[in-house]
């Protein structure tokens, strides 16, 4: 049996091992395939019966062509990247990997949301320049430095990474209200069940992780900034489309919004002429959420996982049935 490894480098830079998917068969890894070459694509995948893929995209064509194909294993929880439905058709299965990065994505919200609150990036910069040494007053800070107890989170989206970011925010002192579809018990031990335009009323802080769907899409836009309090704070490491990008820089640089702290963006890697590269206070990773390694030993451990379950006639994290 052949596998294939489209994009390999994402999940694995060196740091992990493939050797739990060389005992399936023959392997092959390739750290990077072109995002817009469909005939590349198609050219490493060849008579593979086995692929894998991040982000390299795998729209009909390749279906039709990839005659071998029996599975697909997306390794990561998104799985846009594939026409699931012309899979499906062909009679090829196609799963993901949920639940790997739960605390990590929850982490790394409030990572963004404390850089913003204390700006130690900048502040670590300002000493290592000498500024510190030869400061006249005992010490500075050139941003305002804010405390979050006492303070409202507003979560929306509150399933297993809108918890873990509840449980982080209530430690540290703030009132949590939250905004999703499907109330549960486990989330009423942590914040307080709201309508969205309660959150959008009521918070300091508003950090999104919610699906992107039609009804989600957009969320962050020109009208329910409006709604918000003067100087709020959002943060967006779930889909860079919940946010109306030209609206939140527009925010920004009026100072409606105090800031932002995003991991994602509409497209992806960021393009030159996104607004919010220009935008104040906008503070911007690329997409590194899901990434310490402890997070990525997981997500490779389920992909091996769901790869055995399928050869055994028994998948799991199937998207396209």
């Amino acid at each position: 049996m052949k596998i294939v490894v489209l994009d390999g480098y994402t999940l694995n830079p060196g740091d992990l091992s493939w050797d739990a998917l060389e005992r399936f068969g023959e392997l092959i890894v390739y750290d990077r395939t072109s995002l817009t070459d469909v005939d590349e694509i198609i050219s490493r995948i060849g008579n593979a019966e086995i692929v894998f893929t991040n982000k390299t995209p795998m729209p009909a064509e390749v279906f039709e062509k990839c005659l071998g194909l029996k599975y697909v294993g997306v390794l990561a929880t998104g799985y846009n990247v594939v026409d699931i439905q012309a899979a499906k058709e062909k009679g090829i299965t196609v799963t993901n990997i949920p639940t790997y990065g739960t605390d990590a994505v929850g982490q790394f919200a409030i990572a963004l949301l404390l850089e913003i609150c204390h700006h130690i990036g900048h502040h670590d910069r300002a000493v290592h320049t000498g500024r510190w040494e030869k400061n006249l007053d005992w010490c500075f800070w050139d941003y305002p430095l804010i405390e979050l107890a006492g303070k409202t989170i507003g979560i929306i989206g509150f399933g297993r990474i809108g918890q873990a970011t509840g449980r982080i925010a209530k430690a540290l002192g703030m009132t949590v209200i939250v905004n999703d579809e499907h109330p549960n018990d486990s989330g009423k031990k942590i914040g307080e069940y709201v309508t969205r335009e309660e959150v959008f009323q009521r918070a300091d802080v508003i950090s999104l992780h919610c699906p992107l769907f039609p009804s989600t899409e957009g969320i962050i836009c020109k009208e329910n900034i409006e709604k918000m309090k003067d100087g709020v704070i959002i943060i967006n490491n779930s889909r860079g489309q919940l946010v109306v990008e030209q609206d939140l820089a527009d925010a920004l640089n009026t100072g409606k919004v105090y800031a932002a702290g995003l991991d994602v963006v509409s497209t992806e890697p960021i393009r030159g002429d996104n607004p919010l590269l220009k935008a104040k206070n906008c503070f911007l990773t690329p997409h590194i959420s899901w990434a310490p390694k402890e997070s990525r030993k997981r997500l490779m451990n389920i992909a091996v996982n769901n790869l055995d379950a399928f050869l055994h006639d028994n998948a799991v994290n199937v998207v396209n049935e």
